[in-house]
């Protein structure tokens, strides 16, 4: 089914790069930050703390980098398939900090783009139905071209975000978008593009996301 609302695509494309760019800001206002210390104070203590905020930093901002290049971007020509091996490098990256850690069961195999780019984005969903932080768990079953997704999110507080089942299913609750909003429509986006059906549901401690064949 075609879903009554329809963003423009230079719409998207602007939403999209603010969301990337929200992604990277931090991490690299972080570096700007801990490159004035360094050019500034002679204290040495002062100098070895900017210095490792600006290797944390550099690190973090690289592995969001990287996980936009698949999660958003075209990641190769039409058509491509991408290793699940590179998805689960990049997931890592993205995801597992103080707050979040990721737990990844899929076999070594390659796949469909727009699949491996629905995976990941379903992984970002789920972040934000656990906003003090907790687990995830992502599962890759079935076939490389018809597989089936389950990403199970645990943690305190853990609940469905307000117009998230909306947005995925592409018709925005007040009928408009913004970039704290773009990713889970896209998301939406590409599970269509790819042929399948999300569905999202709570459950004892957490929140259940599975994407399947249509």
């Amino acid at each position: 089914m075609t879903a009554g609302f329809q963003l423009d695509a230079l719409d998207l494309a602007a939403l999209l790069c603010s969301r990337v760019c929200h992604d990277v800001i931090n991490p690299v206002g972080a570096i700007v930050n801990g490159l004035e210390v360094l050019e500034d104070e002679d204290d040495a203590s002062m100098k070895a703390f900017a210095l490792d905020l600006i290797k944390k930093s550099s690190r973090n901002a690289s592995a969001r980098l990287q996980f936009a290049r698949i999660a958003f971007g075209a990641a190769g020509s039409a058509g491509a398939s991408i290793d699940l091996g590179d998805a689960e490098n990049v997931a890592r990256g993205f995801i597992q900090d103080e707050k979040v850690t990721l737990s990844w069961s899929a076999p070594r195999q390659f796949m469909p783009k727009n699949k491996v780019k629905l995976l990941l984005n379903l992984l970002v969903v789920a972040t934000t139905t656990i906003p003090r932080g907790g687990s995830i768990n992502a599962k890759v079953t079935g076939d490389p071209e018809a597989p089936t997704f389950e990403v199970v999110s645990l943690g305190g507080n853990s609940r469905i975000p307000p117009g998230l089942i909306s947005l995925l299913a592409g018709e925005p609750e007040n009928g408009t978008l913004d970039s704290h909003l773009i990713q889970p429509y896209y998301t939406g986006l590409i599970a269509r593009a790819a042929g399948m059906s999300v569905a999202i549901e709570t459950i004892d401690g957490g929140v259940r996301i599975t994407a399947a064949p249509v």
